[in-house]
């Protein structure tokens, strides 16, 4: 099968054909002077709380199996541990892999270190795809359901495109179009994810926006030609009552006003874009 093939994919989220290989010229011409048809998103910790759900679920799955654990701690270390394995496989040290699989290696590390045994392989298999049961957070629903009405919206996650469908799911995000790192063999922020994201989108960079809540990956976005927006997300790290872990400041990262537009949450940014 050859990649493209997997823009198919929208249908069974009840997409659009947005993503097929006759482009987006259908689309409406979109109220901004950005001259921007499509809004590829960031998912984790711009578009759905994962520090949040994992401790929500581990906290309901430690009363069941009678664990004593720092949920907001486990969450911590499993995030932690996606970069430096991502970094393993642009370097060779893994062969190419799929999140699903870099956040199974680590889960198994991290079931030893916190001492939790007696586990079945189902159970680790259920518990590892917590990942694909992440819950949005409260404007994303609404914010791109209105951004819909005039553009093509899509994910472009380094989680893969199976992972991505099922959140959605289970999320409820109208996406128009799924893209995954597995689609590209790379993982953000190397060029050809964001590039491969607009070739498929039959788009030239600057008609494709990054909406992110982490400048890193916006800075990649806009090194390659794509306009930017920025949405902060202030408690991805933590929620209200519990303290969020320590954050390792990148002196690179662009401040705000260097995005072509900054919103409090996703409303916000449909409201400047209509």
């Amino acid at each position: 099968m050859q990649r493209r093939e997997f823009l198919v994919v929208p249908a069974a989220i009840g997409g659009l054909a947005a993503c097929s290989g006759a482009g987006v010229s259908h689309v409406p011409s979109p109220a901004n002077s950005l001259g921007v048809k499509a809004l590829v998103f960031d998912v984790f910790g711009t578009v759905v709380d994962w520090r949040g759900s994992i401790i929500r679920e581990g906290e309901q799955w430690g009363r069941e199996k009678n664990l004593e654990v720092d949920w907001g701690e486990f969450a911590d270390r499993w995030r932690a541990g996606y970069g430096p394995s991502m970094d393993q496989v642009r370097k060779g040290q893994l062969p190419w892999m799929k999140l699903d699989d870099l956040h199974r290696r680590i889960l198994d590390r991290l079931l030893e270190e916190f001492k939790i045994t007696g586990l079945t392989e189902e159970e680790k298999r259920h518990w590892n795809r917590v990942w694909h049961r992440l819950r949005a957070w409260s404007d994303a629903v609404e914010g791109l359901t209105r951004l819909k009405k005039n553009y093509v919206v899509a994910t472009l996650s380094n989680g893969n495109v199976s992972l991505l469908i099922e959140m959605a799911k289970f999320a409820g995000l109208p996406w128009d179009g799924v893209f995954g790192s597995d689609l590209f063999h790379r993982f953000k922020p190397d060029r050809e994810v964001y590039l491969g994201a607009v070739d498929l989108l039959s788009l030239k960079p600057p008609e494709v926006m990054m909406v992110a809540a982490h400048p890193p990956d916006l800075n990649a976005a806009a090194s390659c030609g794509l306009r930017t927006a920025f949405v902060p997300r202030p408690l991805e790290g933590g929620t209200a009552g519990t303290p969020p872990p320590p954050v390792t400041r990148n002196p690179t990262a662009a401040p705000p006003a260097a995005f072509d537009i900054t919103a409090t949450d996703f409303i916000e940014l449909a409201s400047q874009l209509s």
